[in-house]
């Protein structure tokens, strides 16, 4: 007989997704400047030599001023990005981190809603940012997925747009399989 816990998962939450990044410079420029991402807090591990940078969308006037507050506080915000710097990768040339997106694949993409992705599209280009796909091409319309500075695939989607893709498939996607 398996006897089930009284503990429920009802109160967990997806909390954090981490990316190892060759540049926290480079990342950091690119997840809030780019991206309008906030640095909610950082750590260093100087003993281990390496840093944790914890972004999100949140305002930047809600996030704690004191450390021991904003600890928990980073920690129980919903769907946070976190940075991995491992120090000295920024200066090895031979440095680099498998995006999974080639083989052997695996991690695929984070995703991003936006409130219009053509325009966002657009401020990405004036940006600089690099394409694996633009909202127009290939069977996908409306939808772009965006490299960040060590190759990760960002998918780029407006919620509203997704049940257009996905209802003129045909896929099947809707279907109860």
């Amino acid at each position: 007989m398996c006897l089930i816990s009284p503990f429920s998962p009802q109160d967990f939450i997806f909390q954090q997704t981490m990316l190892r990044v060759k540049d926290p410079k480079k990342s950091l420029d690119f997840y809030t400047r780019v991206l309008g991402m906030t640095l909610l807090q950082k750590f260093d591990f100087p003993t281990m030599k390496f840093s944790l940078y914890f972004l999100g969308y949140e305002d930047k006037n809600d996030i704690p001023k004191d450390k021991a507050e904003r600890t928990p506080w980073t920690f129980s915000r919903k769907a946070t990005l976190e940075l991995t710097h491992n120090w000295g990768t920024e200066n090895d040339d031979s440095q680099s981190y498998h995006n999974g997106n080639s083989d052997p694949r695996g991690f695929g993409h984070i995703g991003i809603a936006v409130p219009d992705v053509y325009k966002a599209c657009k401020r990405f280009e004036e940006l600089g940012v690099k394409f694996v796909k633009k909202p127009d091409d290939g069977k996908m319309k409306g939808l772009a997925f965006v490299q960040d500075p060590d190759g990760y695939w960002i998918e780029i989607l407006n919620p509203n747009h997704m049940a257009t893709i996905f209802a003129s498939s045909k896929e099947g996607f809707f279907s109860a399989k």
